[in-house]
């Protein structure tokens, strides 16, 4: 079984405040990059946890997952500022509440 210790608890303690973090950033902020930086934070958080859990269980490949989820919140972020970069070119503006009118 797994043994928690201090230095495992503290991986999960800043885990937990990026996440806090990450989802105040999501909930409050109405602007397209902002909202793409709290998004940017909560993946961080996972991937600490993957890693700080991989480091205390034996054979895991917790830094191999961590790698490929880094990659994808990289395209991920490409295709955001993509997406966010069009609507700025149309609206003059990014704030989350004038892309309303994109339905369709």
């Amino acid at each position: 079984m797994l043994q928690m210790s201090n230095e495992l608890i503290e991986f999960v303690l800043v885990s937990v405040a990026l996440l806090a973090i990450g989802i105040y950033g999501l909930a409050v902020k109405r602007n397209a990059i902002r909202m793409l930086f709290a998004i940017e934070m909560i993946v961080n958080a996972a991937n600490l946890n993957i890693v700080a859990f991989s480091r205390f269980i034996p054979n895991s490949q917790g830094q191999t997952l961590a790698l490929f989820s880094i990659a994808i919140a990289a395209a991920e972020v490409a295709v955001g500022l993509a997406l966010i970069i069009v609507a700025y070119r149309m609206y003059k503006n990014i704030d989350i509440a004038d892309f309303r009118s994109l339905k369709g």
